[in-house]
């Protein structure tokens, strides 16, 4: 794939991305998105169990920064010791550290309140974006993207792509199921998540082309 392929994936992705994220803050903004957030809380928490709100509880702490830390060294320690991929392991550290921060800073820009109707667990803070959904998005898709090219078989490939789905949609599920986030605060983290990582990995894939080409060129 070329690199004028690639700036316009890249692009195309990203535009999608900041147009939706734009376009849900702005209903937030002006209180008009209300009755979606409202109808699909209705909806999750009507499905209320003891055993599902253990279930979703887990998932919770699963997407919670410490264990998006501990998966975090994991990985490093994977790419570096055992792929010798440095570059990998510098795009991992940046989108992860990068998403986080970005979360910090849309976090104060809105000052969106929690809701504060059945909440199943304490937590403070603001609510949007979703620091949850954030880390769930940029944690799979970056390890989806990383361990894809050391994946020879398409069934090991559409076994990774489907455990990374289910997580993301899991924890950003569990998020409105506990009463901590709206469903506006869960599309927008993935959202932003997802710009900022097409836009991280897009520097990645050009400075990779871009070694490849001078290499190739002062081989010949």
């Amino acid at each position: 794939m070329n690199l004028k392929l690639h700036l316009l994936i890249a692009f195309i992705i990203s535009l999608v991305c900041i147009l939706g994220f734009g376009f849900i803050s702005l209903y937030i903004s002006d209180h008009k998105i209300i009755d979606f957030d409202s109808d699909v809380i209705a909806a999750i928490q009507g499905l209320e169990s003891p055993f599902l709100t253990k279930v979703m509880k887990l998932f919770t702490f699963i997407g919670s920064s410490s264990v998006v830390i501990i998966l975090s060294i994991i990985l490093i320690i994977f790419l570096y010791k055992v792929l010798h991929h440095r570059l990998e392991l510098i795009l991992f550290i940046s989108a992860i550290i990068g998403s986080a921060v970005l979360n910090q800073i849309l976090k104060q820009v809105f000052h969106r309140v929690r809701p504060n109707f059945h909440r199943l667990i304490d937590i403070s803070g603001y609510s949007y974006p979703s620091g949850h959904a954030m880390n769930a998005f940029t944690v799979y898709v970056i390890i989806s993207f990383l361990l894809w090219r050391h994946i020879p078989s398409k069934w090991g490939r559409s076994v990774l792509i489907i455990f990374s789905a289910f997580m993301i949609i899991a924890i950003g599920t569990s998020r409105i199921y506990l009463g901590v986030h709206y469903p506006s605060d869960i599309i927008g983290g993935y959202l932003a998540s997802g710009f900022w990582l097409t836009v991280a990995i897009w520097f990645f894939q050009f400075y990779q082309e871009k070694r490849y080409n001078k290499k190739y060129k002062s081989g010949n």
